[in-house]
């Protein structure tokens, strides 16, 4: 049977979990077998600008940083189940990446 990967990407760290806890749920129902939902490592964007525009007076920054979260779940591609999952209402922070293999 096929494995599907589904990616979660997002800045909100609540809301692809919960994305991942339904996937979770869905599979649990279907009693299909799964693994996860794995953390992956956070990425942390970093972006550092002087305060002033002009260039004058004391060198002050201000650091802004974005975190971009990862999960990944893995389950045995059934249809029904793949289905079920591409009803779950998705939120526009969450990215959802669904790679199907053998």
């Amino acid at each position: 049977m096929p494995t599907a990967r589904i990616k979660l990407i997002s800045r909100s760290k609540d809301a692809s979990r919960d994305i991942a806890k339904q996937i979770v749920d869905i599979a649990k129902s279907l009693n299909i077998k799964f693994s996860g939902p794995i953390p992956l490592p956070t990425r942390t964007l970093k972006i550092s600008t002087r305060k002033s525009p002009c260039g004058d007076g004391s060198h002050s920054y201000e650091h802004w940083q974005m975190r971009i979260h990862k999960w990944l779940v893995q389950i045995d591609g059934s249809e029904t189940a793949l289905r079920q999952i591409m009803r779950i209402p998705v939120p526009d922070t969450v990215h959802i990446e669904i790679m199907l293999g053998s």
